[in-house]
């Protein structure tokens, strides 16, 4: 396709980057740490870290991975840690010591964190206390697990916030469940060993691993995105230069209330802000609205990112309306699509627009953002970012009409190579002209914006997250009592869409409330049903495969549990 998006461009931005500016986020990192070594680079719950310290924790973190447990470059590392400022020094020490980082979702149950550990090969886990029990559940499904490092919420906390802070979560909120594992390594432990040990350089190359960034597929088993060096290094790039003229070096303040562990935050939040000196204010638990509320009027933040599901919440509470939005220069959204009554409503609220981006896992993440100078939301993901392609596809893979729908299609250099150990998987989703196919059905118009029209596959996004129907099926497929079981997303006002199950009972006695309890025992909350639908039986093809399509648009039956 002929890059037409290009006449789009504001005139400050070019139609390349440079991917190769940089060997690694390594030498970004350094670079940042030399530049504003007395910057703020991280705040969380009233603790700041400045550049400096973040490269000393940072360096002492990674000299004991090196010299105490023995790791290698290009051994992957497991970080399980919501927003906290142990995340980031994790992750800088990890690079460090050449690692390759596999985030895992907190909120994984005892299957899925098994899952990922062995599928990965993460040999050493770092992760908050309050899931311990998780990782003692899932311990004798791990045998290659050698180390984990057990992080405390208080760790680079002073002594006496973090002793409230953990007997607050221990005895008050009980937020730290038992647990019993055998020779445990404590994070802080770590930086205090690490103080006194040799860091020796690892020779990094954009083109080594830097992350396994899990994600779901068309068969529903959760793979790993080989994301390198380069993809991620593209990515920044590109987004420094779509916001070169609005976001000064050195000066600015990002509210995070997305899990770094996601794409979306981990690349727009941690590296990106990272790269140009800004501060990120971690918010550890963004459910908790109030208290995000209360943490973003400390500041006086120029910049937000966040899903359509975060924004309304926030515009639903009057604390909001308290907030100074007079900095505000930027807010992003991704993740899901953002509705336009969100969209208007932020714009009236704070006087700068929602963009709306919109990227995947294997994008690391961004493909599209709208402009920066951008008057009022417009319904589109914007335009491709410098250096990207996209190509709008029909079922036999030719190209279609401009204004006519099509799966999209996209290249670039923030598009990942491969999933680990998946050719099969990997070759479904690239066409042999290497085009990587995105599973959204997309148009293009003639300035080049383009539009989501639907989805190809049959995901559903719950709050900017993945959920896969066969993995979902698979899960309830197991419990006794069940004949058969068919999973779909539905629209819902405050995330997007939900999971609906519908179920045909072997047990006329099965309950809606015993179903759910089985579910929450292996799925993280996100993917647990929120609505069951009991069925005579499912709508099927004349082959016997369940028409998921047919589910959605029928309509609601009388017999919902």
């Amino acid at each position: 396709m002929e890059k037409i998006w290009l006449k789009s461009y504001p005139p400050q931005i070019a139609a390349e980057i440079n991917p190769d500016a940089y060997q690694s986020l390594l030498e970004i990192f350094l670079r940042s740490c030399q530049l504003y070594a007395d910057r703020p680079a991280f705040y969380n719950m009233g603790v700041t870290i400045t550049y400096a310290q973040l490269k000393k924790y940072s360096r002492d973190f990674a000299a004991y991975l090196q010299q105490k447990l023995k790791l290698k470059k290009g051994e992957r590392l497991a970080i399980m840690l919501p927003n906290l400022l142990q995340y980031p020094v994790a992750l800088f020490g990890a690079f460090q010591a050449g690692l390759v980082v596999v985030n895992i979702n907190p909120l994984y149950t005892a299957d899925e964190l098994a899952y990922q550990l062995n599928d990965s090969g993460a040999q050493t886990l770092v992760v908050l206390e309050n899931f311990l029990s998780t990782v003692e559940k899932a311990l004798p499904k791990m045998p290659r697990l050698k180390n984990i490092i057990v992080v405390r919420v208080g760790d680079l906390f002073p002594f006496l916030k973090a002793q409230l802070i953990h007997f607050v979560l221990k005895y008050i909120y009980r937020k730290i469940p038992a647990w019993h594992l055998p020779d445990v390594i404590y994070f802080k432990q770590t930086l205090k060993t690490g103080e006194h040990l040799s860091l020796h350089p690892v020779e990094l190359n954009n083109q080594d691993n830097a992350f396994l960034q899990y994600t779901g597929g068309t068969t529903g088993v959760s793979k790993g995105a080989i994301l390198t060096h380069r993809n991620l290094i593209a990515n920044i790039q590109q987004a420094d230069m779509w916001f070169k003229n609005l976001l000064k070096e050195g000066e600015e303040i990002i509210i995070t209330a997305l899990p770094l562990y996601h794409i979306f935050s981990l690349t727009a939040n941690c590296l990106f802000f990272s790269k140009i000196g800004g501060l990120n204010v971690l918010i550890t638990n963004p459910r908790d609205i109030p208290g995000t509320i209360k943490e973003m009027g400390k500041f006086q933040f120029t910049a937000i990112t966040g899903v359509n599901t975060l924004f309304n919440a926030l515009l639903k509470n009057s604390k909001f309306y308290q907030l100074d939005f007079s900095h505000l220069k930027l807010a992003l959204g991704g993740g899901m699509a953002v509705q336009k009554a969100v969209a208007e409503k932020w714009q009236a609220t704070t006087k700068s627009p929602l963009l709306e981006a919109y990227g995947l896992t294997e994008t690391s993440p961004c493909v599209t953002i709208n402009p920066a100078d951008l008057k009022a939301y417009n319904g589109s993901i914007g335009l491709p970012v410098p250096s990207t392609e996209v190509i709008i596809l029909d079922e036999e893979g030719q190209e279609v009409p401009i204004g006519s729908p099509g799966e999209l299609g996209v290249k670039g250099p923030q598009v990942m190579q491969s999933y680990w150990h998946n050719p099969e998987e990997t070759a479904r989703t690239f066409t042999a002209d290497g085009w990587l196919l995105t599973g959204d059905i997309a148009t293009i118009d003639e300035a080049g914006f383009l539009r989501i029209k639907e989805r190809k596959k049959d995901m559903i996004l719950v709050s900017g997250f993945n959920v896969y129907p066969n993995e979902i099926e698979n899960v309830i497929g197991q419990m006794p009592g069940i004949r058969e079981v068919a999973v779909v997303g539905v629209l819902d006002n405050n995330s997007g869409e939900i999971v609906k199950a519908f179920i045909v009972k072997e047990d006329p006695s099965l309950s809606k409330e015993a179903i759910l309890a089985f579910a929450r025992e292996h799925l993280t909350p996100y993917k647990v049903p929120k609505k069951i639908e009991f069925r005579d039986e499912l709508p099927k093809t004349n082959v016997g495969k369940i028409l998921r399509r047919a589910l959605r648009n029928q309509p609601k039956s009388n017999n919902l549990a």
